[in-house]
């Protein structure tokens, strides 16, 4: 997920390439996908306006809106919490505002949620479904908020002559392209602050989900960064790496790292930091010259770095470029800038990242976090103005910039144990402080929105520490984490105080969540039972245990398919390459069908109802954007939830299995199970608020009527 920089060259040799540059151009279409109800509903913001009583209390500050979003914050922990006196800010801000449970999005995953929350529309409404859409043609996922749009194959010159793409530096394996690429916002629907910009009323959106590449700004009044969504510098989730003299079987496989082995040699270690895949190079001309093939690996560009270990003491130098970092054993880095140099002399793509010296010996073990964009000098979009970026790097340092910066992965498979987790979790927790502090501060106008992720990875990672009843609880390791998740609630009721002292009498206060939270004890594997069931049909001969993407599936003859974490599939002829089951009817029969045996499968552990209830895609969601509904949304009971192995299209030998990973807690279960929770300063008089009701709530509050899309209400109505 990147896009192609078109720098400003400094050699001499590439001054002819540098004058088409200057004249070339290509057909990248920003509306690209928009439906014509979003297209008339974009035209139709210049027709908003505030009354002149709004506009002179927004211009002087006299009304503002202040919305604290916490995600996973759990609307069942919270109240045991509250009773427990835990919480006495929250209780107050409860008493003299309103508190209330807030239902979550269908399914509540993070990415649907927060669409729901930024559009006030349903995914009919949005087009986000999941983490995971599934290719039409192909039948393989692709992540659904955002998109690469690679550089084309033609450019223009002058903007009519049309040309290849590239421009071959003579004598060289370096091409530049004439014309770069980029990244699509894949949400649809309006968000709610441009409506308010479309008023005049200038908003601050900090890291809400969703927003990778943050939408520009057409007035300059809205200032933003993205956040879950935003890839690291490799283009993924987040890929961490670890150095070692002792990898482990298996580690070359490892999920979310990767795992270098090294050598300590006289005291001294030598290893690379490898970027993203170096795309000025020509890599066919290198195969013809050469004869071989380059692996998708050694087209990575990448940083030597040199590590000095202490013979006697637990300590070790880092020399990285210029830059010099020593580290004792259990000592995170400040961040640390990296350069990776794709062209000699001309084009450099910056990152930043953190180091961890987890022992000096007798084992070496150093691990790296993900590669981040660095926000001072942006290789992808993340923050609108650009300028944005540098900005809050001057007022609070680097800081993590991807996605979900916990490093759940690295727990996962053992780099980090919870002592490591946590304190990297910290860091995270505390960057993000500072950041809302420096925005709370200079807060003297309009809305600001403010995101925390940390309760939601760490409730997905340590949940099992305060649950001895889960099949992954260790009491060895996780007893003394006991009480993490809750001193973290325990933190955001001290940050909620602090916010009320300095709060004055003209904002409008909202403190949200987008879910809430349960065990995951069970897991259940969709395409086992699709599989057993004969709806999900293998080719001759194929192992089911060995099927992974789907591949392997007689696509002829297999009429469902799961994919993602909620999400079932019917093989629809015409809306998928090989689909077999008729449109109309015989779908709709299908679906009845499936959805009516989903919801009577008890768990043969203990009796339990595993699905609570099948969502029909035709009956829950409203909107212009369906082509990537599926069919069934499974709500899971509490305890339970779709498996990885679904999510990753796979069939594993038993349909129900015990969740022992460390990921132990989930809301992907039916969204009554894992409501959010919803704190104002003003009563609250909606009965059953969702998430959808809040994008008219904000607007309410500016005296805007909510929007055609909208299918909710203020909830102080």
């Amino acid at each position: 997920m990147r896009r192609t920089l078109i720098p400003t060259l400094t050699l001499a040799v590439f001054a002819a390439g540098a004058l088409w540059l200057a004249g070339c151009s290509a057909d990248m279409p920003e509306d690209a996908g928009l439906s014509e109800q979003d297209k008339e509903a974009l035209a139709s913001l210049g027709y908003v306006e505030l009354d002149p009583a709004m506009r002179e209390a927004v211009d002087s500050g006299e009304k503002k809106v202040l919305v604290v979003g916490i995600d996973g914050m759990d609307w069942l922990l919270t109240r045991r919490l509250l009773d427990e006196g835990k919480l006495p800010t929250f209780r107050r801000l409860a008493e003299q505002g309103g508190f209330s449970p807030l239902l979550s999005s269908i399914p509540p995953q993070s990415p649907v949620a927060w669409s729901n929350f930024i559009t006030g529309a349903d995914p009919g409404g949005h087009g986000i479904y999941d983490f995971l859409h599934i290719d039409h043609e192909t039948y393989m996922p692709y992540l659904s908020t955002s998109q690469v749009q690679n550089a084309p194959e033609k450019a223009k010159v002058l903007g009519f002559i049309p040309v290849a793409n590239r421009f071959a530096v003579p004598f060289t394996d370096y091409v530049f392209p004439l014309a770069g690429g980029g990244t699509l916002n894949l949400r649809r629907g309006v968000a709610f602050w441009q409506v308010l910009e479309s008023a005049g009323v200038p908003c601050t959106i900090f890291k809400i989900p969703s927003n990778f590449p943050p939408v520009p700004s057409e007035t300059g009044t809205t200032t933003s960064i993205s956040g879950m969504g935003t890839p690291d510098i490799l283009g993924t989730y987040g890929t961490f790496s670890f150095y070692t003299t002792d990898p482990w079987p298996g580690s070359d496989g490892i999920s979310g790292g990767y795992v270098y082995p090294v050598r300590v040699v006289d005291g001294v270690v030598n290893a690379k930091l490898y970027g993203p895949p170096n795309d000025f190079k020509d890599y066919e001309r290198i195969e013809e010259r050469t004869g071989v093939a380059v692996a998708y690996n050694e087209r990575k560009v990448s940083a030597d770095f040199t590590v000095y270990v202490d013979p006697d003491n637990p300590v070790a130098k880092v020399v990285l470029g210029d830059q010099e970092v020593i580290l004792t054993e259990g000592e995170f880095s400040e961040w640390v800038e990296i350069d990776f140099e794709m062209v000699p002399m001309a084009v450099t793509v910056s990152g930043i990242a953190r180091l961890y010296l987890k022992q000096a010996h007798p084992e070496f073990e150093l691990y790296v976090t993900p590669v981040q964009i660095n926000p001072a000098n942006q290789v992808l979009p993340i923050t609108d103005p650009p300028e944005y970026g540098q900005e809050l790097v001057d007022a609070v340092g680097y800081f993590y910039t991807q996605n979900m910066p916990e490093d759940t992965k690295a727990l996962e498979c053992g780099v980090f144990g919870n002592e490591e987790f946590t304190k990297q979790s910290g860091i995270v927790f505390d960057e993000r402080l500072r950041a809302f502090w420096h925005e709370f501060n200079g807060f003297d106008e309009g809305l600001l929105y403010f995101y925390f992720g940390s309760l939601d990875q760490s409730s997905h990672a340590m949940w099992r520490c305060m649950d001895p009843a889960h099949p992954a609880y260790d009491p060895m390791e996780d007893a003394a984490f006991a009480d993490f998740l809750t001193d973290l609630y325990v933190k955001f009721d001290g940050i909620l105080a602090d916010i009320l002292e300095q709060l004055d009498e003209n904002t409008t206060l909202i403190v949200l969540s987008d879910h809430g939270f349960a065990p995951w004890y069970r897991e259940f594997h969709l395409n086992r039972w699709l599989y057993d069931e004969g709806y999900l049909v293998l080719n001759s001969g194929v192992d089911p245990s060995r099927v992974d993407w789907l591949l392997g599936v007689d696509w002829g003859k297999t009429r469902a398919f799961g994919m993602g974490i909620n999400g079932l599939y019917v093989n629809e002829r015409g809306r998928w390459a090989q689909g077999i089951v008729a449109p109309g009817e015989e779908t709709q029969a299908l679906v009845d069908e499936m959805a009516a045996k989903l919801e009577q499968i008890l768990d043969p552990k203990d009796d339990s109802r595993v699905i609570i209830k099948a969502y029909k895609a035709r009956e829950t969601y409203h909107g212009p954007y369906m082509e990537n509904a599926p069919d069934i949304v499974v709500g899971y009971g509490r305890g339970y939830r779709g498996s990885d192995a679904t999510a990753g299209g796979q069939v594993p030998p038993e349909m129900i299995t015990d969740n022992l990973k460390k990921w132990s807690g989930d809301h992907c279960a039916d969204y009554h199970h894992v409501p959010g929770v919803l704190f104002t300063n003003r009563p609250i008089t909606h009965e059953m608020p969702s998430l959808y009701d809040m994008a008219p709530t904000m607007l309410a509050e500016f005296g805007i009527e909510k929007r055609s899309w909208m299918v909710g209400r203020s909830v102080f109505e």
